[in-house]
């Protein structure tokens, strides 16, 4: 039977064009697959063959794993103390073996290892021929719809096959069985059986390709897409810059009668795409990403990396967009929060801050409304600003004089010497269990305390918009540190 086996494996090598110890592999994990269905439990076996005579032994193996570990199975696992009673030299990691009972190719049949053989084969050829794909390196998957795999779709280029997740299609787009398809290569998953190649026409990232593709200047580097924001198959905005000059990045985006962006735009079920000129200037990016409405004015914080754009009541529905489109595809464009409000609500608003803040010079600095209004008016918007400015800068307020200016440095140093004392003392308040959640680090404990929270409890009882106006964080932020903190209510419920 050894030599049944052996005549096997050449046979198979020649046949099918590979290597006699590719073959020797699948006929020991055959016989190891065999061995294991002798025992109980998921034990671990390696059967060794002779590639010369075609005998073998079988071993049952445990791997050695830290004492601290513990044993996640006992059937193939054993302990370094344990394991070091066995064999004095061995360490975590290694494995220790016994030889046991092999067990008779024949048990299994020669035609039986033939077919696992084959699939091992199979399986290192679908390896080589990925490997072949991937290394040439293409960042766009073209093919033809193969079948339906559980909602998915399973793309085939020439052997090689892909999967376009349902969530990653373009809404009501309707592929048939053959029909063209292409798509962006996002990753490789090889524990995937028949289709590793995880595919997506809804990213951000295909789009960009696609106008690479077309636009010949981007490849040459005289343009840069710098982001890409999708509502797939309705709508997308792409931010470019020119590196020459000479070279109109929108114009030549647009191509000769639009060729370029229709090419894209067919290829996206009819995707309409506005293309935004990239600016450094994140105010000047904004607006045009805003485009086509046109912006009145626009506040930039730079502390919640937020904007207020305001635009007259003509274009308010035009910046918005249906169902908030315009401002969201534009906030993702640019990595901004925007805030898009007519001229009404900008005053208010304006109106409001203003008022917060003389109220806050009034106290701290202990001056009267026209002193703090002269500071409001000069663009002075925190006590640091008023402590720790130029003193150059301060002296050329002309309703100042040199006196009053050191005298307004002074108690702005006082005043924020007291909040600060004021604050470690409230810090000091805070329990060990808030301290200790997962995501919150001294600035954000700083923050919580002075709101106070002192407490994971009271931190979890928080709505969103009390933490957001708490800690500046974003909407998101907040409703994600939340969360944490109300894990350990749950804890223990299935």
């Amino acid at each position: 039977m050894n030599r049944e086996m052996l005549m096997l494996v050449d046979a198979i090598s020649r046949e099918k064009n590979v290597e006699r110890d590719l073959v020797f592999g699948a006929v020991e994990s055959a016989l190891a697959q065999a061995t294991k269905k002798l025992y109980q439990g998921d034990v671990d076996i390696r059967v060794a063959m002779d590639r010369d005579t075609g005998e073998y032994e079988t071993f049952r193996r445990w791997l050695v794993v830290p004492d601290e570990a513990g044993l996640q199975n006992p059937d193939a696992e054993e302990m370094l103390m344990d394991a070091k009673e066995r064999l004095s030299d061995v360490e975590e990691g290694e494995y220790i073996e016994e030889s046991v009972e092999s067990l008779p190719i024949g048990r299994i049949g020669a035609m039986a290892a033939k077919q696992v053989i084959l699939q091992k084969i199979r399986d290192a050829e679908r390896e080589m021929l990925l490997s072949d794909f991937l290394a040439r390196g293409d960042k766009i998957f073209v093919g033809s719809v193969k079948r339906m795999d559980k909602g998915d779709i399973i793309v085939e280029s020439g052997r090689v096959e892909g999967r376009l997740r349902r969530g990653e299609m373009i809404p009501k787009e309707n592929l048939r069985n053959a029909d063209r398809v292409r798509a962006m290569i996002m990753e490789v998953d090889t524990t995937l059986r028949g289709a590793p190649i995880i595919l997506s026409r809804s990213a951000p990232e295909f789009m960009m390709e696609l106008f690479r593709q077309e636009v010949p200047e981007i490849e040459q580097g005289l343009l840069e897409i710098k982001s890409c924001a999708r509502d797939p198959g309705s709508r997308a905005k792409i931010a470019v810059i020119s590196h020459d000059k000479r070279v109109d990045p929108i114009g030549t985006c647009v191509g000769v009668r639009g060729t370029r962006v229709n090419a894209v735009t067919n290829e996206l079920a009819g995707e309409r795409v506005d293309i935004v000129l990239w600016s450094e200037d994140p105010a000047q990016f904004v607006i045009g990403a805003l485009a086509p409405a046109n912006v009145s004015s626009i506040v930039v914080d730079e502390e919640k990396h937020a904007m207020d754009v305001v635009v007259d009541d003509e274009n308010l529905a035009m910046a918005i967009g249906r169902g908030g489109q315009n401002v969201r595809l534009a906030s993702d464009l640019t990595g901004w929060k925007i805030n898009i409000m007519d001229a009404a609500e900008s005053a208010q608003k304006s109106a409001t801050e203003t008022e917060s803040l003389r109220a806050l010079f009034v106290a701290k600095l202990d001056v009267d409304q026209e002193v703090a209004d002269i500071l409001i008016a000069e663009g002075f918007t925190s006590l640091e600003e008023v402590a720790y400015v130029p003193l150059q800068e301060m002296l050329e307020i002309e309703s100042f004089d040199e006196d009053t200016v050191n005298e307004l440095r002074a108690r702005a140093k006082d005043a924020l010497l007291t909040m600060e004392i004021a604050m470690e003392e409230s810090v000091e308040e805070v329990s060990q269990d808030l301290r200790d959640l997962e995501g919150l680090d001294a600035e954000l404990i700083a923050k919580l305390a002075m709101g106070g929270v002192h407490t994971r409890d009271e931190l979890a009882d928080l709505a969103v918009d009390e933490l957001v106006e708490i800690t500046s964080q974003s909407e998101e932020e907040a409703k994600t540190l939340i969360l944490k903190a109300r894990e350990h209510w749950f804890a223990g419920q299935a």
